[in-house]
């Protein structure tokens, strides 16, 4: 069995990472709008899929809160492949992931809240001031970092002849 066969696939890694970053950013916003509001998570959910239903989800059910939850974590898994892409090319993003993934989920902050949902079907997101601080933090601490730290694996995996040992 040659080494190759004995390793993983880097897109393993790369699902991981987009996983990890989606199961963190929602048990963020569950936890944050139900101690704050009493929000169910079904509701927040539904939020997401509000993007490209409108506010027609919030009448649809436990369906509307699967399509978002499926939507979600789509977006999160598209974010960690984005990240290892670019990263297979510019090697400064696996070589400090801590940095360039907290950078990074800043972007995807800017991106997602100035961009994205502005394009949507949800209308304006919250602007209550400790959501948007937290937010912030959470995009950079919970989901950039671990798509980075999990591009980085998968860098490593596709090709660890070329990557230094102290990298």
């Amino acid at each position: 069995m040659s080494d190759r066969a004995a390793r993983p696939s880097p897109w393993l890694f790369v699902l991981a990472g987009g996983l990890v970053a989606g199961a963190l950013d929602i048990l963020y916003a569950c936890v944050f709008w139900g101690v704050r509001r009493g929000v169910p998570a079904r509701r927040i959910f539904q939020s997401v899929a509000a993007g490209v239903l409108g506010k027609a989800t919030f009448d649809g059910g436990v369906s509307t809160a699967a399509l978002g939850l499926a939507l979600h974590f789509f977006i999160a898994i598209s974010m960690a492949v984005a990240y290892y892409v670019v990263a297979r090319r510019w090697p400064l993003l696996w070589r400090q992931p801590w940095l360039c993934g907290a950078v990074y989920g800043l972007f995807l902050y800017g991106f997602m809240n100035y961009v994205v949902v502005p394009l949507s079907r949800a209308g304006g997101g919250s602007k209550d001031v400790l959501w948007v601080t937290l937010s912030i933090v959470v995009h950079m601490v919970l989901v950039g970092i671990p798509c980075a730290v999990f591009a980085r694996r998968a860098v490593m995996a596709a090709s660890p002849a070329s990557t230094p040992a102290s990298a």
